[in-house]
């Protein structure tokens, strides 16, 4: 039998990440099952495989082991709740629990912490608005800033202050900026299959493709400015716009995207007159 020591040089067993997850909120209004049962039926059309990861939104105490086996019944992925009367239940079963609107995700450190420069003031301009709604959510499971690619190189970054952090390269396919602490602003380009997540606002004087992503954990203050405005994604404060549901008009053009209780996000064109 041989023993083999591990090399203290070796690659760590684990790499943590500060990636996005996409799931939707299930915001409940009642605690009885026959009625969630009977409202489920309607709503997915009796499609019982649509594995949709869901995180359980509620302000009236659950069974919550009877409603999570109800879920996956009908083929969703419950994997957290909201914040709230729920937390001893989801802990018992093993659930994570998501902050509620508004509130941060804690920080993980994962590195030392690197400098960044303060944000220059965006001058005020002139505002053509278009309006579209959506309103599912896309949260942010994990807090630590970083730089991450699918190749073999990973920079990760982490702020320790409420700083804008400033980043400089052009972000390929494949290829993940998420900065915590303030404002993140990138003066190249993103391209398709990038992304980046701040829980600030996002500026970007590049072309945007992409997943943009800004007020991950909540800051319905949050806004994206973009002098090329093109995403597969766009997402401010959980609520998010597929490409397809864009307004064409705003297409390639100087925009700037916000949020609005009520009626969703904003797409604003810039104008520079």
């Amino acid at each position: 039998m041989t023993a083999v020591c591990s090399d203290t040089n070796t690659a760590p067993a684990l790499t943590l990440y500060g990636k996005m997850l996409t799931f939707s909120r299930l915001k409940l209004e009642t605690n009885d099952l026959a009625i969630i049962d009977e409202n489920l039926s309607e709503l997915l059309q009796g499609n019982k495989t649509s594995q949709i990861p869901i995180v359980i939104d509620s302000e009236l105490s659950q069974d919550l082991p009877q409603l999570v086996e109800l879920l996956w019944s009908w083929g969703l992925q419950p994997i957290g709740v909201i914040k709230g009367c729920l937390d001893e239940a989801a802990q018992q079963l093993r659930l994570a629990i998501f902050p509620a609107d508004g509130k941060r995700i804690e920080r993980i450190r994962t590195s030392t912490p690197t400098k960044s420069r303060s944000e220059k003031p965006i001058p005020e301009q002139d505002r053509t608005p278009v309006t579209v709604s959506s309103s599912a959510d896309t949260s942010d499971t994990n807090s630590t800033a970083a730089i991450t690619s699918a190749a073999p190189e990973t920079l990760q970054i982490v702020s320790d202050q409420i700083n804008s952090l400033i980043y400089d390269q052009m972000l390929r396919s494949g290829q993940s900026v998420h900065h915590v602490g303030g404002d993140l602003i990138l003066t190249n380009s993103v391209n398709n299959g990038a992304e980046v997540i701040t829980d600030n606002s996002l500026h970007i004087y590049g072309r945007a493709h992409g997943r943009l992503v800004a007020g991950a954990t909540g800051d319905k203050d949050a806004r994206i400015f973009c002098q090329c405005f093109n995403p597969s994604l766009v997402s401010v404060a959980g609520t998010y716009c597929l490409h397809d549901d864009i307004p064409e008009e705003v297409i390639d053009k100087p925009v700037q995207v916000s949020f609005k209780e009520g009626e969703g996000l904003i797409f604003t064109i810039m104008n520079n007159a």
